[in-house]
């Protein structure tokens, strides 16, 4: 069993690299490789916006990372990205702020890093 920690990068109108990300990660755990983190970055930081108001029939970001919290994944949103992009960082939902440090830690530990763009 491995570990992994994976990164998103991609603009939140970017489902595609959204719903890749779930599927990998629906893969690992079918396979029982743990996911240490998902850690949020770049224009990805969007993605943990708490004002989502999108159709009943799209992806539905916020009860993913919902889901995905609750599975046990920790969810790390890039506080320096979150503030450039206006985000407030003590509202996060099922995120945890981390720095660039934090994540760089986490990622040397695991045995793999994937990102999603």
């Amino acid at each position: 069993m491995s570990q992994y920690v994976l990164s998103l990068h991609s603009d939140v109108s970017n489902h595609d690299a959204l719903q890749q990300l779930l599927r990998f990660t629906q893969a690992l755990q079918a396979q029982e490789h743990q996911v240490a983190c998902i850690f949020l970055y770049q224009q990805a930081v969007l993605f943990a916006s708490q004002h989502f108001n999108l159709a009943s029939d799209e992806l539905q970001p916020t009860q993913l990372w919902q889901s995905l919290h609750d599975a046990g994944i920790a969810l790390k949103l890039c506080v320096t990205a979150a503030e450039k992009h206006g985000l407030d960082t003590t509202q996060c939902g099922p995120f945890e702020v981390a720095g660039l440090a934090e994540f760089a830690m986490l990622a040397t530990k695991a045995d793999k890093w994937v990102q999603f763009k």
